[in-house]
């Protein structure tokens, strides 16, 4: 199982760094911070990061996304959300024979409103711009695909209909609560970016050069992978749910086993026993469902906002230097 989805990452207000990764948005030039989109693929069992994509914010998710189905192996199943239910990226997974679990785009007009299963065609649209026309004639007229609708109801939230488009067309095999099961482990994808992002640090980068952001981008990916092997490694030594380890314990316990395990060589392998016990022992509490909104316990500082280049801004003559 494979899944995808894109985040974004700010770096320091540098020249170099402009010129690489532009202002998002309407920023004023000196007041905002460089910012950047990468698109990664996740192992869904293991939560490692098989392989990601850069470029600027302007870039949309599929552009980042095709470079990455060369990852992709015959016979694995692709999840993702409602950016790459694109009937061209659908196509290009099929050649391959990948399937697919996506969530239906909301433009897409639907054939059916009350069934919750059923099958569709779409025939071949207009030709994508920067595909050859040689290239676009080779692609299959019609992709037959299987819809599935059904309703998440979470304590404390209104009902949400979902609908989902998939390659796996045999409803005895996968039948519809298997499909929805599996989309809805979609979330996980969230819960590493959150992890690589907050107990990595990679939120807001440090290079001073394009050059520099991209070794730190594939150092926090090496060590992202490296934690991810550990966790797997302690999960299938203890018998214990990959899903089920903290990944900021696993950090806490790697950098308190460091210090032992290094201070005398025979000692480690005692040490790297215990550290393997210790991961598969910090065992996060099973909540299915559970809503973490986005929120700061802690108030910020009451500064003004920069809303000029620093090197304009006026101190107030009473605090100005004499």
């Amino acid at each position: 199982m494979r899944v995808i989805d894109g985040t974004g990452f700010s770096m320091p207000d540098t020249s170099a760094n402009r010129r690489h990764w532009p202002y998002a948005g309407r920023q004023k030039p000196g007041c905002g911070f460089p910012t950047g989109k990468l698109v990664g693929l996740f192992c869904l069992h293991s939560g490692r990061l098989i392989s990601f994509f850069t470029d600027s914010w302007k870039a949309g998710d599929l552009t980042l996304a095709r470079p990455l189905l060369k990852a992709l192996r015959a016979g694995q199943v692709l999840l993702g959300d409602r950016a790459y239910c694109s009937w061209h990226f659908l196509v290009l997974l099929r050649r391959r024979k990948v399937d697919f679990v996506i969530r239906l785009h909301q433009a897409r007009v639907l054939n059916s409103r009350s069934l919750s299963s059923w099958w569709e065609g779409w025939a071949k649209g207009q030709r994508r711009p920067g595909l050859s026309k040689t290239s676009w004639e080779k692609l299959p007229s019609e992709l037959l695909v299987r819809l599935v609708r059904f309703r998440i109801q979470a304590r404390g939230f209104r009902p949400k209909s979902v609908i989902v488009v998939t390659s796996l067309l045999d409803q005895t095999a996968f039948p519809d609560s298997a499909i929805q099961e599996l989309y809805l482990r979609r979330w996980q994808i969230e819960l590493h970016y959150r992890q690589i992002k907050i107990s990595l640090c990679l939120d807001v980068l440090r290079g001073l050069t394009p050059a520099v952001i991209e070794r730190e981008l594939w150092m926090h990916a090496i060590a992202y992978n490296l934690i991810r092997a550990l966790m797997l490694e302690a999960g299938i030594s203890h018998g214990v749910p990959v899903e089920r380890l903290s990944f900021k314990g696993t950090i806490d316990a790697l950098q308190a086993w460091a210090d032992h395990a290094l201070s005398r060589s025979r000692f480690r392998r005692q040490a790297r026993l215990l550290l393997l016990a210790r991961i598969a022992s910090d065992l996060v509490p099973f909540r299915p469902g559970r809503s973490e909104p986005r929120a700061k316990k802690r108030r910020p500082k009451c500064f003004n906002l920069l809303n000029r280049p620093r090197h304009l801004m006026r101190v107030a003559a009473s605090r100005r230097l004499r």
